[in-house]
């Protein structure tokens, strides 16, 4: 049981743990919380929109319809992996579930199958919808379940909580189907082996050495060390290496870590800075 995150918070976890961020509106104070409670948080509950399109998914989840009104999740994850988040608070997206589940997320043990209705589920969990039609034939690409798996460790590190505190909407009610095309078990496996290996905090990180450190002719192992960190996170712009001394493959790498991070512009020249430098938590080298 958590008090849930504030957007800035909220923003700080997600970017740690690697994932993009699209802010669309007022997210931040776009909710339905005049309709009831939000919080005590316990979860997330992961949904499939049953649409086709970023841009109309999006516009979807934020806006809601004349029967639900928006916002319909915290987020919604497309299928090039980038979450765009249309709500905080109390959101339109798990409905009336089963006491008895909530009882389960809460103790994080094995999920019973749902056959009430009795529970509000907004008020008690987070939501992510992503893009997928829904047909179990829509294919879910690896960016879009390496971000499904990424949100949900974020939030989970956020509270302490394990990979347990992750449900389907279908897990929550019988009245759904969603998620369709993968297993929650597998789902919540994945989730396990990054909140384990995110033992992170138990390896010493380097702290930012100034940003003139970045610059040619610099030639250090823990160069070689941000280098391996940007190759696990997907961003390595390496033909070879990564090596000691600072090149234009490091400055390639580390602005796609950047624009990763949500950084445009000059925030994403592949410059390290102090806020990116720490997400990435580069171990230290002596």
């Amino acid at each position: 049981m958590a008090t849930p995150l504030t957007p800035d918070p909220l923003l700080t976890a997600l970017r740690t743990e690697g994932v993009t961020v699209v802010e669309v509106g007022d997210w931040r104070t776009h909710n339905r919380d005049h309709k009831g409670a939000w919080g005590p948080v316990n979860g997330i509950v992961i949904h499939h929109t049953a649409t086709t399109g970023t841009r109309d998914s999006v516009d979807l989840c934020y806006d809601g319809y004349d029967e639900l009104p928006g916002p319909l999740c915290h987020g919604v994850i497309d299928k090039e992996g980038t979450v765009h988040l249309v709500g905080n608070g109390r959101t339109n997206h798990a409905g009336l579930g089963d006491g008895d589940v909530l009882e389960a997320v809460v103790s994080e043990s094995a999920l019973p199958r749902p056959t009430a209705m009795d529970t509000d589920g907004n008020a008690r969990f987070y939501g992510f919808e992503c893009v997928n039609e829904g047909d179990g034939e829509d294919p879910w690409p690896a960016a879009q379940l390496d971000a499904i798996v990424r949100t949900s460790a974020a939030l989970c590190r956020a509270h302490g909580w394990t990979a347990a505190s992750v449900i389907g909407h279908k897990e929550w009610t019988n009245q759904k189907i969603d998620p369709l095309g993968f297993t929650m078990d597998d789902l919540r496996a994945r989730i396990a082996r990054r909140l384990a290996g995110a033992s992170r905090e138990t390896v010493r990180t380097a702290s930012f050495p100034g940003r003139d450190f970045f610059r040619t002719g610099t030639d250090s192992p823990l160069i070689t060390a941000m280098g391996r960190r940007l190759v696990e996170e997907g961003c390595a712009a390496y033909a070879e290496g990564p090596g000691p001394r600072w090149t234009d493959a490091d400055r390639a790498s580390y602005a796609r870590w950047q624009r990763k991070l949500g950084y445009t512009g000059d925030d994403a020249d592949g410059r390290p800075g102090p806020s990116s430098w720490d997400a990435l938590k580069v171990p230290s080298s002596s």
